[in-house]
């Protein structure tokens, strides 16, 4: 039986060697990035940036797919050409952001659930329409101090929005990419976050099948498994690789096509290495281990840029560079002599 359109993209996007830039910040999250180099929030500097990225030299070579803000993808470049045009010249397939973000779970203190389904139908088959190839939707799973959160209630909560938003582009013939983040937040050991993790992700893959989603047609996008941001003890790379995909082959499914982790907060190298050691490990795993960072990409040429249009191209140099070093973690081919060949 022949892939179908939904398989043949997710596919695309976990293509050996290649992996996603998540450029769909909203507007509060890149005002805070941008006041941090003295960047005005302004619609024309946040246009200029991704232009930037967006026309980064070979960055095809590395990138597969580019996660878009509804605002990017309306966007063009300044010779007129959308930005969803100058990304599929490049070889790029364009993606889009469709959740509303998370807000309180009535009645569950501490917890919360992603809102946005409501229109989701009317909203996926405009952003198709306007060459979208993917979509994304993020749900956020809080390990509380004291041992109560999340709880079942919470955790199902957002596996079935995140179940109703992926059938709901498949109908659309648009991949979803289903992502579940356990935040790093807080204190809590790798222990706990494993199995808080582990619970996630049975909840969600139980709640796909529920909603008759297609496996083979979407791709998961996971936190990896690690302490918390202030927890005492730090893990080390390896044990963070081998409890994350110790974690992911207890839940997910062979028929999934890739996984593509978010850095969720990590420093850009820390995220390369835990990825490159993941690949490392005797296999070979049952779905490639790709990556889909926001951050862990996109710091270093923020930092290099500061708004400055004579520093264009040595922003790019570093978002290149990133984007090089992830392509070779994915390989487990990632090296301190890679990473310094940037100085």
């Amino acid at each position: 039986m022949s892939p179908t359109t939904l398989e043949v993209t997710a596919r695309a996007l976990v293509a050996p060697g290649k992996g996603i830039l998540a450029a769909d910040e909203s507007h509060a999250t890149i005002a805070r990035r941008f006041e941090a180099h003295g960047i005005a929030n302004s619609e024309e500097n946040r246009r200029r940036y991704r232009q930037m990225l967006f026309t980064t030299k070979g960055i095809g070579e590395f990138i597969s797919g580019v996660i878009l803000f509804d605002e990017t993808i309306r966007q063009a470049a300044d010779d007129g050409r959308p930005f969803v045009e100058v990304l599929t010249r490049a070889g790029i397939l364009p993606g889009i952001k469709v959740d509303r973000g998370a807000k309180a779970l009535a009645g569950a203190p501490g917890e919360q659930v992603t809102e946005g389904l409501d229109g989701l139908r009317e909203r996926l088959a405009e952003y198709g329409k306007l060459g979208a190839r993917f979509a994304k939707w993020r749900a956020v799973i809080a390990i509380g101090e004291d041992g109560r959160t999340p709880t079942p209630r919470g955790i199902e909560a957002n596996a079935e929005a995140l179940a109703r938003y992926a059938a709901l582009c498949q109908e659309a013939a648009i991949v979803p990419i289903v992502e579940p983040e356990v935040l790093l937040d807080g204190g809590h050991s790798i222990e706990r976050c494993l199995e808080v993790t582990e619970a996630t992700l049975h909840a969600v893959f139980h709640a796909l099948s529920a909603q008759h989603v297609t496996l083979e047609g979407l791709l998961l996008k996971p936190s990896m498994v690690l302490p918390g941001a202030t927890a005492q003890h730090r893990a080390p790379v390896a044990e963070v690789a081998e409890a994350t995909v110790r974690c992911l082959r207890r839940t997910v499914p062979a028929a999934v096509p890739g996984i593509v982790f978010l850095s969720g907060g990590q420093s850009d190298e820390l995220a390369t290495a835990h990825l490159d050691a993941m690949n490392r490990l005797p296999g070979p795993q049952p779905w490639p281990l790709s990556f889909s960072y926001a951050r862990a990409l996109q710091a270093a040429p923020l930092k290099a840029w500061g708004g400055d249009p004579a520093r264009v191209a040595d922003a790019q140099r570093a978002f290149l560079h990133r984007a090089r070093c992830n392509s070779a973690a994915r390989a487990g081919a990632y090296t301190p002599e890679l990473e310094r060949s940037a100085a």
